[in-house]
């Protein structure tokens, strides 16, 4: 499959503090992959620099991210925007935070479809508040929301979980070639996350759309993912298919972060938790960044740089992959 996302050697800085190290990602079109990883291993950066909304006082120090072959970091405002609205859409964690607080949910809607040259013109009379249009309708039925009286509320009058499915439901109005979701459940409880997780899902199979999914949820990536790739102080660290990457790991951090989901937890028995604390770095790792946490780490490990290394169906970023591969 030809790559739709190409990441290479993505570098960012935020003042003296480095959230990306050197991260490479490809997600292939129609391709479902999970980024995971402990807070601060740069997973929210990576997702803000696909479209380029990085905050201000962030800085590209190197790399590139291309789009279907554009590069992103280098457009003009006019080609980025038409790259967001035709190939990309973004799902966040705070679904109230992402709509437009002054405008009712079904005009907002509308929106999205003008600008993609769809209808979702009001109903007839025009005095519905916004609650009309076959096509507002539609997109709110696709995200289960088939009250009328959702098109006509404002946000905050939403619960967590319907202004999570209105922001999907703009997101992928679009028939985006990409989607970026970044924790779009981590607010919501465990019955409400699955069912927006399977609208997500669903929606993106039927769409052809790959997906680009930011989580801490190693059990609900496993399921969902094609592949994964697993960041690690601003690197990806170990990236392939799911079922080899979280079932069989071969970086220590990969199998360290596995044994630690609660999901995995034998009753009765303690979770172990990744041992040390993560780094903050403030410029590029002389070495591997884990080697003061990682069991297995030797002299050079401090001072050379880890480059990937082919291990099976997997790409693992350690100097001893290839013997760490037997013993896992």
């Amino acid at each position: 499959m030809s790559a739709l996302l190409e990441v290479d050697g993505l570098e960012v800085d935020y003042g003296t503090a480095r959230a990306l190290d050197g991260a490479d990602l490809r997600v292939a079109a129609g391709e479902a992959v999970g980024v995971v990883g402990e807070s601060g291993s740069g997973k929210s950066t990576l997702g803000a620099a696909i479209g380029r909304l990085l905050p201000r006082q962030a800085v590209v120090a190197a790399g590139t991210v291309r789009v279907a072959g554009e590069p992103v970091l280098d457009l003009p405002p006019a080609a980025l925007r038409r790259l967001r609205r035709q190939r990309l859409g973004f799902v966040f964690q705070d679904p109230i935070a992402s709509l437009d607080p002054t405008m009712r949910v079904g005009a907002q809607l509308r929106l999205v479809l003008r600008a993609h040259g769809r209808d979702g013109r009001e109903s007839p009379g025009g005095r519905d508040g916004g609650r009309g249009g076959a096509d507002v309708a539609f997109h709110l039925a696709r995200v289960k929301l088939d009250d009328p009286r959702v098109a006509a509320a404002y946000p905050h009058q939403l619960s967590g979980g319907m202004a999570q499915r209105v922001a999907i439901a703009l997101a992928m109005a679009a028939s985006p070639e990409l989607l970026v979701a970044d924790e779009p459940t981590a607010s919501l409880d465990s019955q409400v996350r699955e069912e927006v997780l399977n609208v997500v899902f669903a929606l993106a199979r039927q769409a052809g759309t790959s997906i680009v999914w930011l989580s801490h949820d190693l059990p609900a990536v496993a399921r969902r993912c094609d592949r994964v790739a697993v960041m690690y102080a601003g690197r990806v660290v170990e990236s392939g298919p799911a079922a080899d990457v979280l079932g069989d790991p071969v970086h220590p951090y990969t199998a360290a972060l596995a044994r630690s989901a609660p999901a995995v937890a034998v009753p009765g028995v303690r979770l172990e938790p990744v041992p040390g604390r993560p780094p903050v770095l403030t410029g590029p790792s002389p070495g591997c960044a884990f080697a003061p946490r990682c069991p297995f780490a030797e002299d050079r490990c401090a001072t050379e740089r880890p480059e990937p290394v082919r291990v099976g169906a997997k790409d693992v970023l350690c100097h001893r992959a290839a013997e760490l591969e037997v013993i896992a």
